[in-house]
């Protein structure tokens, strides 16, 4: 998402306050999954101010180093940021508390509108409302790729590389695993030949808080063995119970694409986009451009991550390949089982690397990989513009006819024009895009 870039931390002690007790976390961790919209810069930035600054639960140091910590790792960064700070805070039922309270106000809010869309998506309010949500989407990438590729793109090296990425993607129909892996093998090996080809991050992580240094209290092999091991049981037992009772259309499908995007969804959401949608859309056929685009609207008015959006997938993936089950069933399990793939590893990246959490953050080759992966997914979400503008500005491009639709073309303009101007939040945009469609389907604009 697309969020005001967090406020520059300010001069603060380490000094911290007694720790809270389990039940003040959690309700603070339930408040935040409420509250969570705005983005990654924004959900960061809440934590920054009410973690660090108000409440003082963790000092700035370890809360930077977590930071680059979730940074540097595939996954939604804010709810692996909060994942961390749970974790340090009251270890393992700390981290459970805080990353899955932080996405399961939006998981549930997104669910219901997803139901509403596949069951009365076809009313002419529902209808409307999608015509105006979907010229927004097109904005917001748009205004995403501008930040990002004005922040991100520093060099020749970069510039090239995003390019590189946009035709791979876009003209040579290169799998997106691919494309990040390319991304993070050039960084790593131009890591030692041109240092500061490729920068990422923080820089370095502060000073450490020593009474809840994690990197003090150390990790080792078997630890991580234990870990992999213990999530490996966590992800085939539930996978090997909904396949074994229903059959492995589309079952089995959710469980690949959402588990393997869990692991290479690094530059946030945008970048692994295009690759789901592609397989969800053209592939699996679960459901239309157009239900996919509506998705990443509703996921951008909604707290939590935009990775929620999967969850959105995996509901017309249950609901329209439903089999021997009831659709709303089968929607509702597509989405449980979606939202369990995609987001357990979070948790195994950020209890495996906690322990080396400064050393990670420090690390010269693992910048430079991120850095160029960075630089790579300016050209991944140029691709997913491409893909989102045809299907909502062009809509009848795929039967040739290039003429714009007049009425997604001036919203998507107007969107763009105050997502780069003014300071109203991505959510409100949303809705108002919404309402133009209502608006112009009452007045004949749109049919």
């Amino acid at each position: 998402m697309v969020g005001q870039a967090p406020h520059e931390p300010s001069e603060l002690s380490d000094d911290t306050s007694p720790p809270p007790s389990f039940s003040t976390a959690l309700s603070y961790w339930l408040r935040l999954g409420l509250i969570s919209f705005g983005g990654p810069a924004g959900q960061i930035s809440i934590m920054q101010t009410d973690l660090v600054e108000r409440r003082r639960w963790i000092a700035q140091g370890p809360f930077l180093s977590g930071l680059n910590l979730a940074m540097l790792l595939p996954g939604p960064e804010a709810q692996q940021l909060a994942t961390y700070i749970g974790w340090r805070l009251h270890g393992l039922r700390g981290a459970l508390a805080a990353g899955i309270l932080f996405v399961a106000p939006g998981a549930v809010l997104l669910g219901i509108l997803a139901w509403l869309a596949a069951v009365h998506g076809d009313a002419p309010v529902v209808a409307a409302l999608f015509d105006g949500f979907r010229p927004v989407v097109v904005a917001i990438i748009a205004c995403a790729l501008w930040r990002l590729a004005r922040r991100s793109l520093k060099s020749a090296a970069a510039w090239a590389l995003a390019v590189a990425a946009f035709a791979a993607l876009a003209i040579l129909r290169v799998p997106f695993p691919l494309v990040i892996g390319a991304a993070l093998l050039t960084g790593a090996l131009t890591a030692r030949m041109f240092p500061g080809l490729f920068t990422f991050g923080h820089g370095g992580a502060g000073g450490a808080n020593p009474e809840t240094d994690v990197a003090a209290r150390g990790g080792d092999a078997r630890r991580l063995v234990r870990l992999i091991l213990v999530f490996a049981a966590l992800w085939v037992g539930p996978v090997a119970l909904v396949v074994g009772a229903f059959g492995t259309n589309p079952w089995a499908g959710i469980a690949e694409l959402f588990t393997t995007a869990a692991f290479v969804t690094f530059g946030g959401a945008y970048a692994v986009l295009p690759y789901v949608a592609g397989e969800a859309v053209e592939h699996y056929r679960w459901l239309s451009s157009g239900d996919m685009i509506n998705g990443l609207a509703l996921a951008e008015t909604t707290p939590g991550p935009l990775i929620l959006v999967t969850q959105w997938i995996g509901w017309f993936a249950g609901y329209n390949q439903a089999g021997a089950l009831p659709p709303v069933v089968a929607g509702v399990l597509g989405a449980a089982l979606t939202t369990y793939v995609t987001f357990l590893p979070c948790f195994l990246f950020i209890l495996a690397g906690a322990p080396y959490v400064d050393r990670v953050s420090r690390n010269a080759t693992a910048s430079a990989a991120l850095g160029a992966v960075t630089a790579a997914v300016v050209g991944v979400i140029a691709s997913l513009g491409v893909y989102i503008g045809r299907a909502s500005l062009f809509p009848d491009s795929v039967r040739g006819d290039w003429g714009p639709d007049a009425f997604a073309l001036a919203a998507a303009l107007a969107a763009l024009g105050v997502l780069l101007f003014t300071r109203i939040g991505i959510p409100w945009i949303v809705l108002a895009g919404g309402a133009a469609g209502i608006a112009a389907r009452m007045v004949g604009l749109i049919g």
